[in-house]
């Protein structure tokens, strides 16, 4: 005989199910605190979402969204005067920014939603100048997103600088009827590589992503001061998570294990960063003894300019040595040609090289090579001596 199923009352199966929401909600919200600790923020000031390309919607669509705002509050109290009727929001960005800030921006100036102005950076540097940024400011402007590091080359922004800038200039702005312009930037590259802090950064926004410092792939938006000093407005609309923010049920167990990678960068951040550093070098140093330094050109040096300690993006001269030719020969070496998203577009050079003035023969033979944690120089040799067999193999073809 089949033993008969225990039935369990409704009183105690709704207690269970009270109990495990509880649980859940703790691990949110102390993936929170993990995560606001990393970048020195507040716990209530950061939202889940699915990625950096999310936030990074997020922001630009709240601004947008902020501005239209406030041209319909004007005459009432604290409303901001728009200096033209009919005017649209203007963004400022760089040159050199991911597709995620890109492209939407793009987008926006298509549809005549938005104005925007790409920075170029400067051909020395490396970076977006703090001069070339303010120069750029209009009346209408409400939104300078810059990031914080460069996913191609690694070079670091001057994001502090600009921020004090921005800060002083509102001071203006604000004296004068104009409302003030908000700063973001997209952290995705530079968390887990070096230290990331907001106080010191002076951003209204930052953009987290967690596979960049060994995290799942969900990401995160710190907002300063969220829906008080810093409007978001939500672009999706559902059950009220994320205090209605980002909607939508919460991936508990990615959002775990997004505040165990945020606790473990908080723990380890500076060894971290000279490990990749020192294997870094070592594999500069390697790729110019084996193919000379008249041969090897390293496309993120630029004096004086601080870079990720992690990223390696370098040429090997020659006709033959496109980059994606040279990788289809490699046998041990995983990198890629250019943005890791990005690996669809052949032989063409990376768009962001050619910007940072890396000429186009050169940019061509692009590889952009990432060292992690565990990173060896056993490991570098090995994938040294691979790009060799490679370029070998490429230039007895004849």
């Amino acid at each position: 005989m089949r033993p008969h199923p225990r039935r369990v009352s409704p009183a105690a199966a709704e207690n269970t199910t009270r109990r495990r929401g509880k649980k859940a909600k703790d691990i949110i919200n102390a993936a929170r605190e993990s995560l606001a600790k990393m970048i020195g923020g507040k716990p209530q000031d950061i939202i889940f979402t699915s990625g950096g390309t999310e936030s990074n919607n997020l922001v630009i669509h709240s601004v947008v969204k902020h501005f239209h705002a406030n041209q319909t509050s004007k005459g009432h109290a604290g409303g901001h005067h728009s200096p033209v009727e009919g005017a649209k929001p203007h963004f400022i960005t760089s040159s050199v920014e991911h597709d995620s800030i890109r492209l939407p921006l793009e987008h926006l100036a298509e549809e005549q939603v938005a104005a925007v102005t790409f920075v170029p950076v400067s051909k020395v540097s490396g970076q977006a100048e703090v001069d070339d940024i303010l120069a750029a400011v209009r009346p209408t402007t409400r939104l300078v997103t810059i990031m914080l590091a460069n996913n191609e080359t690694g070079v670091v922004m001057p994001v502090p600088e600009i921020s004090q800038r921005i800060k002083a200039l509102n001071q203006e702005r604000v004296a004068t009827g104009l409302p003030p312009i908000l700063m973001h930037t997209d952290a995705a590259q530079a968390l887990g590589k070096q230290r990331v802090d907001v106080e010191d950064l002076g951003v209204d926004f930052l953009t987290i992503v967690g596979h960049k410092f060994y995290g799942p792939r969900i990401g995160a938006l710190y907002v300063r001061g969220l829906g008080e000093f810093t409007p978001l407005y939500p672009m999706l609309f559902g059950g009220g998570q994320e205090r209605n923010f980002r909607p939508g049920t919460e991936n508990t167990p990615m959002i775990a294990g997004l505040g165990k990678a945020a606790e473990l960068v908080t723990q380890n951040c500076e060894a971290y960063e000279a490990h990749m550093r020192d294997i870094r070098d070592y594999l500069e140093e390697r790729l110019e003894a084996e193919f000379g330094q008249k041969r090897i050109h390293l496309n993120s040096q630029f004096p004086g300019t601080q870079r990720l300690p992690n990223t390696c993006n370098f040429s090997i001269r020659g006709p033959r040595l496109q980059g994606h030719e040279v990788l289809a020969r490699c046998r041990v070496l995983l990198a890629s040609v250019g943005a890791a998203c990005h690996s669809d577009h052949g032989d063409r050079p990376s768009p962001v090289l050619l910007n940072y003035g890396i000429p186009f023969d050169v940019a061509r033979n692009a590889l952009r090579v990432s060292v992690g944690r565990s990173t060896t120089r056993a490991e570098v040799d090995l994938i040294v001596q691979d790009l060799k067999q490679a370029v070998a193999q490429l230039e007895n073809q004849a």
